[in-house]
Formats: C-alpha cells, sequence, structure tokens
C-alpha cells in the first residue's frame, strides 16, 4: 500500500514510524507497511461462494448456496497458530465472507486472540443488525467494494442494485460505529469514475479509499486487455494526488491510499522531488522502510480450501496447506525455494525490475502481473508505468 495522503500530504508523520518502533505487534494499522519484522499480514479467502459476479474477481467466486472447505473448528485452529506465531491482522474476504454464518463468531475468535480482525466485502449483507454484531466482536475496519456510479458498478458487480445496497451496508457500518472504507480496482472500463468516488467519500464522510490497480489473476486476467497504459496510470495516479491534497488543504483529512503497483512510492517522491524536496526526502525514509511490494513477506494468503500462497491474487503457486501442517511451520520452511527467494526477491527480478534504483523501495512490484504477463515469475512488472530515464541509477 502506499499512503497518498500519508506520504503526499504529511497526514502521518514519518518520525511516527520511529516512533512506534517498527514492531508488527505494536504498530497501527495504518503503519504496518513501515514494520522491521514483517509479520505477515494474512488474508483468508474463507468461501469462494458470493452472491454477485464480479467480472474481476480473482477468486473466480462461485454459487452462494452450498458449504466451505473449513469448518468452524478448524478455523479456530488456524487462527491459534497465526495469533501464536505474530500475524498482526486477520483479513476475512472471499467470496464474499458475509455469506458464512459464523463470520462473526471466527472474528471474535481472532481478536480474543489478541489479533485485529478486518473484513473486504462488498457490503451488500450487512444489515444494521451484523453491523452492530461485528462492532460488538471488536472488529477493526471494513472495506467495502466500489467500482464507480450506480451504473458502472451493477454492471461491474453482474447483480443490479448491488451499488445502493452497499451503500445501506457503509451507512449501516457507520451508526454501528465501525470504521469503513471504500475499495475501488481501476480500469479503462471505470477509471473516469473516480472523481465521483472522491465525491461520494466526501458526501458521506467515509474515512478511507483504497485505490488497487488491476493486477492479473482469476476472472481479472481476463480483463488484461482493459488495463490502463502507462501514461494512463499516470494521469490517475496524478489526479488521485490532487484530489487527496484538495481535501487535505481543505481540512478534510480522509486517509487515499493506493494498492497493488509499488511504482506509486517512486512516483510520488519524484513529484515531492519538485515542489517539496525537504518533504521528498522525509518519503524517501519513508519509502525505504516500506520495502514496496511483500508477497510472501509482509502478506499471506489462505486460500478456502487451506492452501497458502504468497499474496490472495497469485494462486499458480502453493506452498502447503493449514489443514495439514501449521501456517507458521510452513511460512518458515527454508525449503520452500520459492517462499524463500520472495523474502529477497533482489537477486532474482530481471528486466527494468534488475537495474532500477528504485528496487530497494519498489521490491519489484507484482510477480503475479510478471508472470501473467510474461511466464516468467521473475520477469519485469509490466505495469511499471515508470520511464527509462526516471528508474535509470544515477
Amino acid at each position: 500500500m502506499i499512503g497518498i495522503s500519508k506520504l503526499y500530504c504529511g497526514q502521518v508523520e514519518p518520525s511516527d514510524a520511529l516512533r512506534y518502533g517498527r514492531h508488527s505487534g505494536k504498530l497501527p494499522s495504518h503503519l504496518l507497511q513501515f514494520s522491521a519484522d514483517k509479520k505477515p499480514v494474512v488474508v483468508w479467502n474463507m468461501t469462494r461462494r458470493c452472491n454477485l459476479k464480479c467480472v474481476h474477481c480473482y477468486a473466480q467466486a462461485v454459487d452462494p448456496n452450498g458449504t466451505d472447505e473449513i469448518s468452524t473448528a478448524q478455523a479456530k485452529t488456524i487462527i491459534d497458530d497465526l495469533a501464536a506465531y505474530g500475524a498482526p491482522v486477520m483479513l476475512f474476504s472471499g467470496g464474499e465472507p458475509l455469506v458464512r454464518k459464523d463470520l462473526v463468531e471466527l472474528a471474535s475468535h481472532a481478536t480474543s486472540r489478541g489479533m485485529r480482525a478486518v473484513i473486504s466485502t462488498n457490503g451488500t449483507l450487512i444489515t444494521p443488525e451484523k453491523a452492530r454484531e461485528l462492532k460488538e466482536v471488536g472488529l477493526s475496519y471494513v472495506g467495502i467494494s466500489l467500482d464507480g456510479g450506480e451504473e458502472v458498478h451493477d454492471r461491474f458487480r453482474g447483480v443490479p442494485g448491488s451499488y445502493r445496497k452497499a451503500l445501506e451496508g457503509v451507512r449501516n457500518c457507520q451508526e454501528a460505529g465501525l470504521k469503513v472504507g471504500l475499495r475501488f480496482t481501476i480500469n479503462r472500463r471505470n477509471a473516469v469514475e473516480i472523481p465521483k468516488i472522491f465525491d461520494l467519500m466526501e458526501e458521506m464522510e467515509v474515512p478511507r479509499i483504497c485505490f488497487y490497480h488491476l493486477v492479473y489473476s482469476g476472472r481479472g486476467s481476463e480483463l488484461i486487455k482493459e488495463d490502463l497504459n502507462h501514461e494512463e496510470t499516470r494521469a490517475v495516479v496524478d489526479l488521485i494526488m490532487d484530489r487527496t491534497r484538495d481535501l487535505h488543504t481543505r481540512g478534510k483529512h480522509y486517509e487515499v491510499l493506493t494498492v497493488d503497483n509499488h511504482a506509486d512510492g517512486p512516483y510520488v517522491w519524484l513529484r515531492l522531488l519538485k515542489e517539496d524536496p525537504k518533504r521528498a526526502a522525509e518519503v524517501y525514509e519513508l519509502l525505504q522502510f516500506n520495502e514496496g511490494n511483500s508477497s510472501g513477506r509482509g502478506i499471506a494468503c489462505i486460500s478456502w480450501d487451506g492452501k497458502v500462497h504468497a499474496d490472495q491474487f497469485w494462486r499458480n503457486h502453493v506452498f502447503g496447506n493449514v489443514l495439514d501442517r501449521p501456517f507458521s511451520e510452513i511460512w518458515d520452511d527454508p525449503s520452500i525455494e520459492l517462499l524463500h527467494q520472495l523474502k529477497d526477491k533482489k537477486p532474482h527480478v530481471k528486466g527494468r525490475c534488475a537495474h532500477c534504483r528504485f528496487l530497494n523501495i519498489c521490491g519489484g512490484n507484482f510477480r503475479a502481473r510478471a508472470e501473467a504477463a510474461y511466464g516468467d515469475i521473475w520477469a519485469e512488472d509490466p505495469a511499471c508505468f515508470l520511464t527509462d530515464e526516471e528508474i535509470r541509477p544515477e
């Protein structure tokens, strides 16, 4: 994650990361990417079932009716292991996590073990009662996906009325006192909707928004031709920075982040280098703490069937199964070659990545995109929009 409001506008000072000691168990959620120990945030796709039919679903979700492969009891055993291991956050995702009747029970189990519990949802199933239940068990955050205005969102989600139900979910979270934010996946079909999302965020006083760059995974791999080109991506990142600065200038301190393209970090720094060199130096230090893409290190994924992956988008590679072996043993197993390599990608990346001066603050960006585009795990990320001149070592 690249905190646009934090890095570009200075809403959180660089000294915060040092003041908190950079240990993941002590850092607040908004600074976890700066932790030194990088205990992984674990995304658990707790079900493949979903009530919507999103065109860009990385999980290739299925019908909401049916059963799940991991029982409540097995899930609690998994959570116990993660908590003992020191994973700071459990992110319940899907499919749609709210189709599981035991979501509240499992979120409560995670918080009782000292983990922070968050959910990623389409929002349509968050009733006032469900929002209150989630608040009562100590859920830290609810991320609700929106893809634009009503027409565009409903077309993406494949179900008419999903936009209005998602907004109802946002309001129900707010009324229950749950922190709620928006999630927006950028592509050529909806990039023009970004101003609407900023307007909506301000109108509804939603405190946080994450803009996700497209990852070529699941149904999203079918949208590879729908991804923005490099110039379009630069324009979108500039737009997000401009709108964030406008909010900040007007005293609207919303948290704005971009996700899944770590070229955004150097791009923010390059812009600040022209606008505010002193601030740019502080931001560069924070970006070094961040270390860019953290797949296989600072983030992990457990799939609906127990398989362990480097992140939720990259399912081509399986490191083990938590139904057979605890996550803690799998994650630290030095005999799993790819997982070991992902802990330090620098010796392995190729192409532009290998010679980029920002490798230490980008981490080689997304391996899933490289493999999807070129069939090579270690190829350069095709979505990197920095120019050859910008990445050339000085």
